[in-house]
Parts: C-alpha cells; sequence; structure tokens
C-alpha cells in the first residue's frame, strides 16, 4: 500500500476527487495518508479532517530559503513513509531539488491540454482566460509527472473538453474539472500505487499488471 501526500493551497476540489476515489475503492493499492496546505486557511484542510485524512500546513515564507523548505517538506513527507506526492492545485513552486529528489513520483494535473497554456504564470482562471482569449474551440486537462521546468514532466494521461459558445473563464473551470480534472487525476493515482506506469524520458506507457 502507497502512502499518498496531497499538497493544497486552496478549495481543495481535486482533493475531494481523490477522496471519493478512495473511499470508493478506486485507489488501488494507495491511500492519503497527508494533506499538506500552502495556506493555513484552506478550505481543503477542512476536506481533509472530514475524511479524517492527516494534515500540516508548511508555508514557504516561513523559511529563508528555497533549501530550507524543501529540506523541511522533504523530511514531513519522508516521516510520514510516502511514496507518492500529488499536487491539487499547490500554488507554491516546488524547489528544483526536491523535484530531483522525488523524481517520477510527484503528479500534478493541469487545466489545459499541454503544451498549450502551461508554464509558470498559468495557473486557475489564467488558464482559461488565455484559453478563451485565443479562441480555441477544445482545450482540456492534463495530467503529468513534475520536473524542475515548470509544466515540463512527462505526460502521464489527457483529456479534451469543448469549449461552448458563451463560456466564462468561471464556467469553462468549472466543466474542464468536471470534465477532465476529476475523472483524469483519480485514475493516474491508481495507476501509480498499482505499478502500471511507467517512464521512458518524455514518453509515460500504461501497462496492466499481471
Amino acid at each position: 500500500m502507497i502512502n499518498i501526500a496531497v499538497l493544497v493551497s486552496g478549495g481543495g476540489t481535486n482533493l475531494q476527487a481523490l477522496i471519493d476515489a478512495q473511499q470508493a475503492g478506486r485507489i488501488e493499492n494507495g491511500r492519503i495518508a497527508l494533506v499538506v496546505s500552502s495556506n493555513p486557511d484552506a478550505y481543503a484542510l477542512e476536506r481533509a479532517a472530514k475524511a479524517s485524512i492527516p494534515t500540516a500546513v508548511l508555508r514557504r515564507r516561513d523559511f529563508d530559503t528555497p533549501s530550507a523548505y524543501s529540506d523541511a517538506l522533504d523530511a514531513l513527507l519522508r516521516e510520514k513513509g510516502v511514496g507518492l506526492i500529488v499536487l491539487a492545485g499547490f500554488m507554491t513552486v516546488l524547489p528544483d531539488s526536491l523535484c530531483r529528489a522525488w523524481e517520477n513520483r510527484i503528479i500534478n494535473v493541469h487545466p489545459s491540454l499541454i503544451p498549450s497554456f502551461c508554464g509558470e504564470g498559468f495557473y486557475g482562471l489564467r488558464v482559461h482566460e488565455a484559453a478563451l482569449a485565443k479562441g480555441v474551440k477544445v482545450t482540456g486537462a492534463t495530467v503529468h509527472f513534475v520536473s524542475e521546468v515548470v509544466d515540463g514532466g512527462a505526460i502521464i494521461a489527457q483529456k479534451a473538453v469543448c469549449v461552448e459558445d458563451g463560456d466564462t473563464p468561471e464556467i469553462l473551470q468549472r466543466r474542464v474539472m468536471e470534465q477532465a480534472e476529476w475523472i483524469l487525476l483519480p485514475q493516474a493515482v491508481s495507476d501509480f500505487c498499482a505499478g502500471r506506469l511507467t517512464v521512458h524520458g518524455a514518453w509515460v506507457a500504461r501497462t496492466e499488471k499481471e
């Protein structure tokens, strides 16, 4: 059984999708053992508490250097025996040292079809504002491994979502969550914990275990 740490900063809708999947038995060989928030007021902490999941708050500004923050987060994760880190609306960019130490063991969900509308500065509603400003007809979500390059890690899965006439960033954000993020993320986490994912450079292969 792999212990999962979910890192959050806000409302925790993707965390809730993972909690719901776990309670429904859809996280194979994995369990959420810890929720870490960069924001002490994040509603995600309440979601974790309702599900009886241990929580911790670790704010980047409480540490003098990225290295000190990285060391503290790394120590916490190892203390809890974590085998997989999931970024679910986590607004703090992980230090390069942590990305290297946990290579191919950190998963992120991004609300676009990477490589479109991704990288530094593209998060939350900004992604959907950019998609609408560009006039794209299809957007979606991507689940990927985390590397030192923001949104640049190997892609695990993607799902397309249609842009509709009259969409606002808020409406599009909700549709992408419901039709893509909340489906892709629990499946990717389950696949990782079940040993079905193999990374070959920029390519991630999914295979059924015998």
